[in-house]
């Protein structure tokens, strides 16, 4: 992990400039997490520079928002304007939070670039309350088409940790074989496709 560590370390800066091609991609998610967020305690996991945390804490009642990097948090912690949203480095496979502790879990971006992405979802499985939801958007890359895959090539030269590549549907598949159900879903059109999942917990 440490490697995953140095390299958003070293790209924190980088980071918002690097997303702004999305953007359109990303306001289509905000109007999708905004209703199932709104007055309730929401964890951010990976949350980077605060992009999403930032664009959403107005609906929510507050939001931890977590990242293992030092230097995306301090990036994070720059420009934020609201009482509401706190900022802090953790590991997502050891939350110090107790169990049931959070309505909604965001992991966006992170399932397919950290070993083990099962272990994560059973981090987040103790930390949400039974009733609560999952947000996981992630960018889905073995669904790529040809650009796609020329610029995943260029990414993986650059040191970006990719662990799984997943179409949608396999990535859907991933997160029920790991006892969450599906209830909602989409494909958001991005650099690469961008699958929007949100889930209850569930018995595998």
């Amino acid at each position: 992990m440490q490697e995953h560590k140095d390299f958003w370390d070293k790209n924190a800066g980088r980071y918002d400039h690097f997303m702004r091609k999305d953007g359109a991609a990303y306001d289509e998610m905000y109007e999708l997490i905004r209703p199932v967020v709104r007055h309730k305690t929401v964890l951010e996991l990976a949350a980077g520079t605060g992009l999403i945390a930032k664009h959403i804490v107005n609906a929510a009642a507050h939001i931890e928002a977590t990242d293992a990097s030092a230097e995306m948090i301090a990036e994070a912690k720059r420009d934020n304007r609201s009482a509401k949203l706190h900022f802090s480095v953790q590991d997502m496979f050891r939350l110090p939070y107790a169990e049931e502790s959070f309505d909604v879990v965001i992991v966006s971006n992170a399932l397919h670039i950290v070993p083990q992405p099962e272990k994560a979802l059973q981090e987040i499985k103790r930390v949400l309350k039974d009733d609560g939801v999952l947000i996981a958007p992630t960018f889905t890359h073995a669904g790529n088409s040809f650009t796609g895959k020329v610029r995943a090539f260029f990414m993986k030269l650059a040191g970006f940790p990719l662990h799984s590549r997943w179409t949608s549907e396999e990535y859907l598949r991933f997160l029920r074989q790991n006892g969450w159900a599906v209830r909602k879903s989409a494909v958001l059109k991005a650099s690469f496709p961008l699958t929007y999942a949100e889930c209850v917990k569930s018995e595998v």
